[in-house]
């Protein structure tokens, strides 16, 4: 499973209980992304992965308690602590109209229609409206070298992931 056929839907943070449970920190919106019977690759940062089948996922405090193929005590579950929790593509449904995965807006080049060249998408953080783009560019564009742009379509115009292009159209006086 490749980069950029799979996509990071959360990290191992803990174990429960003595029958190879693991406590995740999910990036997924719904816990049905960890659906019973998905692939799944287990990798720690650097290093080779391993694949496991997906037997059981339950919402768990704020977040996920996942039970794996193979992962049947404490031990095995001990080692995969800290391990990022990948699932490929063709697994997720399409995103919805006028909604994309965050990690193919990573890296767009994000152009405003009056001001132009604004730099690229550095990251995506959520809030209670809105999830926000973090613009990074060479030029500084404020102080800090980054520009936040809200993903409401009042700010973000056009979304062409063929074309790697973010389109946007900031207040006048927004930095």
């Amino acid at each position: 499973m490749n980069r950029a056929d799979s996509f990071t839907i959360g990290k191992v943070t803990g174990v429960h209980g003595l029958n190879g449970n693991l406590k995740v920190w999910s990036f997924a919106q719904s816990v049905d992304t960890f659906g019973a019977g998905s692939m799944v690759l287990l990798k720690m940062e650097n290093r080779s992965g391993k694949d496991y089948r997906i037997l059981n996922a339950t919402a768990y405090k704020k977040g996920v308690l996942l039970s794996l193929e193979g992962v049947d005590n404490r031990n095995s579950a001990e080692d995969l602590v800290g391990c990022e929790i990948r699932i490929s593509r063709d697994q997720l449904p399409e995103p919805e109209e006028d909604s994309w995965f965050w990690q193919d807006l990573i890296g767009l080049k994000v152009v405003d229609e009056s001001r132009g060249d604004l730099g690229v998408v550095a990251d995506i953080f959520p809030t209670g409206a809105n999830d926000v783009l973090v613009v990074r560019s060479g030029n500084r564009t404020s102080e800090t070298g980054e520009i936040l742009v809200p993903m409401h379509r009042h700010f973000v115009r056009d979304v062409n992931l063929d074309n790697q292009v973010l389109t946007t159209r900031l207040p006048e006086d927004y930095e």
